[in-house]
């Protein structure tokens, strides 16, 4: 981070105090923050004691997406005997999310621009309403990439206030009015120190900059990278249902034993499930693993970087952790660079 553009701290906040904070938090909003899962994972929940929050993670199972486009939703109710329908809104309440990643608040905002294009969606910005963001940083791992594609763990675009984790503590950083409010009167953080934050290095790197992917994507349609990863590939949905970005969804009507009435559910869905491509009388335009392995990779580097100018991939590693066939992204297109960079080589030699 360029040291002209880093914000200064404006206090600072000791491990110990961190319990204390969760409390005073809850005494102005829901909170929802990171939790243990298990033995290895972590997951955004409501909090409900304080102590229960973990700060220092490397990832949750999945991002706070789920709490403004959930996983299943209830758009309508209907009957079928009087022929009315009754839409399900979204409700619309102050929510403290704390201790979010800078790739996480990035893919929201990724969000933010998919849901108020075109046809605005209504449940999603209602749900987006009224929250306070508050982030903190965090170690990469060996799948975290998000620095490839511009974004630092230290990025602070979109928060209210933002922890950067020190030796003894977090150096709290004010970053909007709202944030300033949140810890009002709290009394159990410190003067602010000369403190810049730490800069971390990242393991795992894409081999270009993300400025220069869409020219690798308009040489990589058939590229033989993918038919390599279909081979390893069981087409098992995992990499779509946890990836922060992604959005699509399949709406299905359920109607009750004596037919008179129902509901219409709306429901996460992936592209790389054999069934998304399927259409009306059986035909399926994306049935090989290859084609829906080259659909996931172009939606997070091309289709929608082209019109934007920043990829759709945030790199927050989990389609790589959490893959059953441990396929890493970074490796899909760090192989199509090399791809790329073969054919120019053979384009000059022909010259």
């Amino acid at each position: 981070m360029d040291d002209l553009m880093t914000p200064r701290p404006n206090a600072h906040l000791l491990f110990s105090a961190v319990p204390a904070l969760v409390r005073y938090l809850q005494t102005q909003a829901t909170v929802y923050a990171p939790h243990r899962f298990g033995d290895t994972s972590y997951r955004f929940d409501q909090v409900l004691s304080p102590d229960a929050v973990v700060l220092d993670y490397n990832r949750t199972l999945q991002s706070i997406k789920k709490y403004f486009l959930p996983p299943r939703e209830t758009l309508l109710s209907f009957s079928l005997t009087e022929a009315t329908f009754e839409p399900v809104s979204a409700e619309s309440s102050f929510r403290i999310f704390l201790g979010v990643h800078s790739y996480d608040l990035q893919a929201l905002l990724r969000l933010d621009y998919n849901f108020t294009h075109g046809h605005p969606e209504s449940n999603y910005l209602k749900r987006r309403e009224n929250c306070a963001f508050v982030g903190v940083s965090f170690e990469p791992d060996e799948v975290h990439f998000s620095r490839s594609v511009g974004i630092t763990v230290e990025e602070m675009e979109g928060f209210d206030l933002f922890l950067d984790r020190q030796d003894d503590g977090y150096a709290v950083f004010f970053l909007t009015d709202r944030g300033k409010a949140l810890l009002e009167g709290f009394t159990e953080i410190t003067k602010a120190r000369n403190q810049s934050p730490v800069h971390r290095e990242f393991r795992t790197k894409i081999k270009y900059n993300y400025n220069r992917l869409s020219e690798v994507f308009d040489q990589a349609w058939d590229s033989p990278v993918w038919e390599e990863v279909a081979e390893r590939c069981v087409g098992c949905g995992t990499c779509n249902l946890v990836c922060p970005t992604c959005y699509c969804f399949t709406v299905d009507d359920e109607v009750n034993l004596t037919l008179t009435e129902g509901i219409r559910k709306r429901t996460w869905d992936g592209c790389m499930l054999s069934q998304f491509a399927q259409v009306a009388g059986g035909e399926n335009f994306r049935y090989e693993r290859s084609a829906r392995q080259r659909h996931r990779v172009y939606r997070k580097f091309k289709y929608l970087s082209d019109p934007t100018g920043r990829p759709w991939c945030v790199g927050c590693g989990r389609c790589t952790a959490y893959c059953t066939a441990r396929i890493s992204i970074v490796d899909i297109v760090n192989q199509l660079c090399e791809d790329y960079e073969q054919r120019i080589l053979h384009k000059n030699a022909l010259v």
